[in-house]
């Protein structure tokens, strides 16, 4: 018989597809800008210059010889007093810094002005920054600090003068009576404002301090009334009456100016209805 060929069966076998990972690209990674920061050169400690000295309150002699040995001067970082030298061979002021022999050198101021070259900043520094005399005998002529002051006076003068051009007959006459006293009231408005204009140029910051003092007009205002005989100041100044009927109104605190003390007197309730009273009373 013949035998029976066997067939092979096929079997499925299954596909199992193995996923692709994809590999991630490296991000390219762009360096960072780094900003420059402006670096600005740092000024220098001690500026080289010449520099010149003055002797204060305009002396002026012939010659004026300072001191520079046996002086001292307090160091804060050291925390103790350092003795102060100027010696020609030395490159400090310092005593405890000196080296060798110390041959010491006169300091001379003629005429009242001593001028020290730029070259010598030994001195320089020992006149500026440390001898003890510095702002008391001497001083250092600085022009930049001179044309500040300069100028914040000129600034001030011209604020006075704007303020004085644009300011009432009234205030102007407040103001220029604390000048001149009772002669305020013989003046005219022109006369007025003319000697308020010169005031407020030649003393610009007392000026703009009295123009800006509410005191100043109500100091005025009684001034007026006591002027007009609507009120009287007793003789002893020590107490404000009217002057129809001598019935009190106020009395002076001990030690006070009374019109200073009746300016702020009518600031209160009572003081309000006689100042209302009162200003009636010069109107009329």
């Amino acid at each position: 018989m013949a035998k029976k060929q066997e067939t092979k069966k096929e079997v499925d076998v299954p596909v199992v597809e193995t996923p692709v990972v994809e590999t991630a690209k490296p991000k390219k990674v762009e360096p960072k800008k780094v900003e420059s920061k402006k670096v600005e050169p740092k000024k220098p400690s001690w500026e080289i210059k010449d520099r010149v000295y003055y002797l204060k309150g305009n002396k002026k002699p012939l010659s004026y010889m300072l001191r520079t040995n046996g002086i001292y001067y307090f160091d804060e970082e050291k925390g103790y007093e350092r003795e102060l030298k100027y010696c020609q061979n030395q490159r400090t002021p310092f005593v405890d810094e000196m080296q060798g022999d110390q041959r010491l050198e006169h300091v001379v101021f003629r005429n009242g002005v001593l001028f020290v070259e730029k070259q010598k900043t030994v001195l320089q520094k020992l006149l500026s920054l440390y001898h003890p005399h510095s702002g008391n005998i001497f001083y250092e002529h600085k022009p930049e600090a001179v044309a500040e002051t300069q100028i914040e006076t000129l600034e001030m003068e011209a604020d006075a003068i704007l303020a004085a051009r644009e300011m009432d007959i009234d205030m102007a006459e407040a103001i220029i009576r604390v000048e001149k006293g009772s002669e305020v009231s013989k003046m005219s408005s022109k006369e007025l404002k003319r000697d308020l204009l010169v005031f407020a140029r030649n003393n610009p910051a007392l000026f703009l301090e009295l123009a800006s003092d509410d005191n100043v007009q109500l100091r005025n205002f009684g001034i007026k009334a006591t002027e007009l005989g609507i009120i009287k100041l007793s003789s002893d100044q020590r107490t404000f009456s009217w002057g129809s009927n001598n019935r009190k109104l106020m009395n002076v605190p001990f030690d006070e100016h009374p019109y200073t003390a009746l300016a702020a007197w009518f600031k209160t309730d009572e003081g309000m209805e006689i100042y209302s009273n009162i200003e009636k009373r010069l109107n009329n």
